[in-house]
């Protein structure tokens, strides 16, 4: 998301006006959901992608044509049986995609850019708020965590439903579309071994941003692992500074070198409101852990918190293989209730 801010920054200080073509609502097995969007200037698209295909080259089209009208509106595809043979598509659903004239003369969007850039930096959490009310000037804003905008009059009713999902809202007959770009979201990766060291790069590639916790240094390195966020040595019994600054959005995967620390760090980390905690190892291995923690007091709805063993059900031995299924059951728990369908 950053990088298509970024991209989007640099056309519009460049002087070149563009299309920001978003899909705002979708059912069905439709490519791709709400919030998927694409840049398009006068020689097609820029970046970003609306999920490929007959409907993507129409909506290039289309979007080519806004920069020579200057006008945004809404479009809405159905894609039938018939209709996904005659598009070329594999899959059917509707979806609605929004083409926003973007003019290279207007300040206040260069402005509301530069915020949601700034946003990225400080990883704070931030919403995207589209005016999208067919016929009139389309607006774009963002809202902060606090419900304070930039420009945009946002309605209390959209203030006091911030989340993560992407929604539309019909308000005193206007359109608005609301989606968060930005969820200050950490990957707590407990070990820093062969595991980790294959997992780091690959949520790195999605988008998540880990930190790596250690006790020994030559595995607290932090050239092991691309794209880490940063590495620190702990000491694993006691990680109540760490626990603190863990929030509901964090992710928790434990992946140290035997039962003993598994069970100090999850027996502390079931203390943080972390939304998702797993653990890698075998069932046995498993049980045996649980068994402890009950004895300390956890109960079982505790207990379910814990992904045990980590990642999704596959033949996977290798610690490329096995990071693939961790990265797999993150990007599910990641998109859990992000979008509703309109």
């Amino acid at each position: 998301m950053k990088k298509f801010f970024e991209l989007l920054s640099e056309e519009i200080n460049a002087g070149n006006d563009v299309t920001m073509v978003s899909v705002t609502a979708s059912s069905g097995s439709t490519p791709r959901g709400a919030g998927a969007r694409m840049i398009v200037g006068e020689r097609g698209r820029i970046y970003g992608t609306i999920g490929g295909g007959a409907v993507e080259y129409l909506c290039q089209q289309k979007a080519q044509e806004v920069l020579k009208t200057k006008k945004s509106f809404n479009e809405r595809y159905t894609l039938r049986k018939n209709e996904i043979q005659d598009l070329g598509m594999i899959c059917g659903g509707d979806v609605a995609c929004f083409f926003q004239y973007m003019s290279s003369d207007d300040e206040v969007l260069k402005n509301v850019i530069k915020k949601i850039l700034d946003s990225f930096e400080r990883k704070e959490e931030l919403w995207l708020i589209m005016d999208i009310t067919e016929g009139d000037q389309s607006s774009m804003d963002i809202i902060y965590a606090d419900g304070k905008s930039l420009y945009m009059d946002v309605p209390n009713e959209i203030k006091e439903n911030l989340d993560g999902k992407a929604r539309k809202y019909e308000i005193e007959g206007k359109t608005y579309y609301v989606e968060q770009i930005n969820m200050s979201e950490i990957v707590y990766v407990f070990g820093g071994g062969h595991v980790a060291q294959q997992l780091v790069p690959t949520l790195h590639r999605i988008g998540f941003d880990c930190i790596v916790l250690e006790d020994r240094e030559d595995f607290a390195k932090k050239e092991l692992f691309e794209g880490v966020v940063s590495t620190r040595i702990v000491d694993m019994q006691d990680l109540s500074e760490v626990c603190k600054e863990i929030t509901k959005n964090d992710y928790i995967c434990i992946m140290t070198r035997g039962h003993k620390d598994d069970y100090t760090i999850q027996r502390q980390v079931l203390k943080t409101p972390a939304r998702y905690i797993g653990v890698i190892g075998s069932r046995k291995k498993t049980a045996s852990v649980m068994d402890r923690l009950r004895n300390d007091g956890y109960v079982d709805e505790d207990l379910a918190r814990i992904t045990a063993p980590i990642g999704i059900p596959m033949d996977a031995e290798t610690p490329a293989e096995i990071a693939i299924s961790i990265a797999a059951q993150l990007i599910n728990e990641r998109a859990k209730d992000r979008y509703e369908s309109n």
